[in-house]
């Protein structure tokens, strides 16, 4: 059974930093690629980040690159989101996912977030100005 359980969310001022992690189990990362998605209030899911289980591919949301790093710990099945330089506008639930048959940074960045198989439960991240 995969399970995916996110963590590591808060409160942050504006230009701080913070560390999202995502304890997974059920899977290895050469299995499945790996996301992380966001829900401001009002809006829809969107992509952040993800990586491929083919090749380690990534794909960056443009609002986020140059901010945040995505990055995986195959010994502990964990991924990880660093977020630097945090904005106001980056406040929303935070989710990690996982899929088998997204592989390719164009499906990563494109594909509806409905579209992933497997979901944790989000953290929440506010950025206050």
């Amino acid at each position: 059974e995969v399970q995916l359980q996110a963590s590591g969310g808060g409160l942050v001022q504006a230009g701080g930093s913070l560390r999202l992690s995502c304890a997974a189990s059920g899977f290895t990362f050469d299995e499945v690629s790996v996301g992380w998605f966001r829900q401001a209030p009002g809006k829809e899911r969107e992509a952040v980040s993800c990586i491929s289980s083919s090749d380690g591919t990534t794909y960056y949301a443009d609002s986020v690159k140059g901010r945040f790093t995505i990055s995986r710990d195959s010994a502990k099945n964990t991924l990880y989101l660093q977020m630097n330089s945090l904005k106001p506008e980056d406040t929303a639930v935070y989710y990690c996912a996982a899929d088998r048959w997204i592989t390719t940074k164009h499906d990563m960045g494109s594909l509806p977030p409905d579209t992933w198989e497997h979901w944790g439960q989000g953290t929440l991240v506010t950025v206050s100005s």
